[in-house]
């Protein structure tokens, strides 16, 4: 039995900062960003929260994507021959790729409102009337794409979920069968 201990847990710890963070992003930093007093600083406080977690993100994603090749090379023999196997392989791959397109949309966005400065907003991603209105197109569209991203990425997780069952009975066997005569 091969172990892939290491491309294992970074896809899964990846994956994990991935959906995370994009949801703490969304339900506490750009939640939070509304209760800021001064509303000239509410898009500002967001954007400093995101600009610090940002390297982290892109880190926890290429993390992902290694250890999903690195998945993918390990189990080839399985995709190829085990029913099921390789429509969820194409599933996540579409998945994956439709979470990186929406992600680096997100900061596309999140770039426009960083580079408009400190303007006045309800919230992070919520504009008010004073909104310069190429920011507020901006807020309002990453409104919707912060929630996008976490569900893109929790269909990843629920893929994966898939994929672990669908691991081969005779693997278990073998596992337990040594474990019995081990002692």
């Amino acid at each position: 039995m091969q172990r892939n201990t290491v491309v294992r847990s970074m896809h899964d710890l990846g994956l994990a900062m991935w959906f995370g963070g994009s949801l703490m992003g969304a339900v506490g930093l750009n939640g939070a960003s509304g209760a800021v007093s001064d509303r000239r600083e509410r898009t500002r406080v967001a954007n400093v929260g995101w600009s610090k977690w940002t390297p982290v993100n892109a880190a926890g994603i290429a993390m992902y994507l290694a250890g999903s090749i690195g998945l993918l090379a390990a189990n080839k023999g399985r995709v190829a021959t085990q029913k099921g196997v390789a429509g969820n392989t194409i599933g996540k791959t579409v998945l994956s790729g439709a979470a990186l397109a929406v992600t680096g949309c997100s900061r596309m966005l999140g770039a426009k409102i960083e580079q408009a400065g400190d303007v006045p907003a309800e919230s992070g991603v919520e504009p008010c009337a004073e909104t310069p209105p190429d920011v507020a197109g901006a807020q309002k569209r990453l409104r919707v794409v912060q929630w996008v991203i976490p569900a893109l990425t929790g269909g990843l997780l629920v893929l994966n979920a898939l994929h672990g069952e669908q691991q081969r009975p005779g693997q278990v066997f073998q596992g337990v069968l040594r474990r019995l005569l081990a002692g």
